[in-house]
């Protein structure tokens, strides 16, 4: 008897949290789960990441090179709007603090105030993703693709990118784009290039400044520029297909393979995000209207916070896989 008393008061002892492991609710318990599989999943996606550039690490795009736009600006601004992006997710994380914050002091003006900064911080970098997203498709010089899937792009001697559209004319003739209206009915052609390689290599053969840029990267970090005569033989005789901006398919800024991650896990991350800020908008109107005030508790603004700073902290690592590395 005596045994089993003193086993029961140890185990009592060790638990000592009785609905509440850890001295924390159930929700933030599951929020806590949540997360923890949730990082899991992020860190297997990025090591993925990590290994495929490993491999092709003499030809994997620059980020400088890549990502050099700014709304409403032309020019190259290396980085600049993506980091915009990431002080503006971190500072959501700062204002959700502030919003937990107060909800702690049972202060429901301050509560409302940060979470509307939050939510607007959120569709801040949500817009911006998608305009980076839609910029990064869409492309800016364009680049030919070779016979073994190499992307060869073109600059002037100085080393600075140069636009098929700069040196290239498109001649007039009938292109003929499969269509399900004209061909097999269950087969439907992406939409075709703007140039030919033929095209491109009259162009390139008719302005002599012009060379071709390689995506092997040197000794010097640089990619490799090509003499004159080498670059119009790979356009001759190597050049496949005419590639303006990036898909899953085809990348103008070097190999597939950084496009295909790209979109998987910045559309992954960004799924995340739009996510949190619907619930924060959710959070927001009970906020309004006095849910959590006649609960005598604001510990959901608590658990949406524990997510939201989640997301911020995973942007971190995708920011410097991407963008910094």
């Amino acid at each position: 008897m005596d045994t089993t008393v003193a086993n029961t008061g140890t185990e009592g002892k060790t638990w000592g949290g009785g609905n509440q492991p850890l001295k924390a609710s159930y929700g933030k318990m599951m929020m806590w789960f949540f997360i923890v599989s949730d990082a899991l999943t992020f860190s297997g996606f990025l090591a993925a990441y990590g290994f495929s550039r490993f491999k092709f690490i003499g030809s994997w795009p620059i980020a400088d090179e890549v990502f050099t736009h700014v709304p409403f600006f032309h020019g190259n601004y290396p980085m600049i709007y993506v980091a915009f992006m990431t002080f503006i997710l971190i500072m959501s994380s700062v204002t959700m603090v502030l919003a937990v914050d107060a909800g702690h002091h049972m202060n429901k003006a301050k509560v409302t105030l940060y979470m509307f900064l939050t939510i607007i911080g959120g569709l801040i970098f949500v817009g911006s993703q998608a305009w980076e997203w839609g910029t990064f498709i869409k492309g800016d010089y364009g680049a030919v693709q070779t016979n073994g899937g190499n992307i060869l792009q073109f600059v002037d001697k100085e080393g600075h990118r140069v636009a098929l559209r700069d040196f290239v004319v498109a001649e007039e003739k009938v292109r003929a784009e499969h269509e399900r209206k004209n061909g097999l009915w269950f087969v439907e052609e992406a939409t075709l290039p703007a140039y030919t390689i033929d095209e491109v290599y009259k162009g390139l053969e008719s302005h002599p400044d012009v060379l071709v840029r390689t995506q092997i990267i040197n000794d010097e970090g640089e990619k490799t520029v090509l003499t004159r005569e080498e670059s119009l033989n790979q356009i001759k005789n190597n050049g496949k297909l005419v590639v303006e901006g990036a898909n899953l398919h085809v990348n103008e800024y070097g190999t597939s393979l950084f496009a295909d991650f790209f979109f998987f896990i910045t559309g992954f991350h960004g799924f995340h995000v739009f996510s949190g800020v619907v619930i924060n908008i959710i959070i927001f109107f009970n906020v309004i209207l006095g849910t959590y005030e006649r609960r005598g508790s604001y510990e959901m603004v608590e658990k949406v916070g524990l997510y939201w700073h989640f997301v911020d902290l995973v942007w971190v690592f995708v920011f410097t896989f991407f963008y910094l590395v």
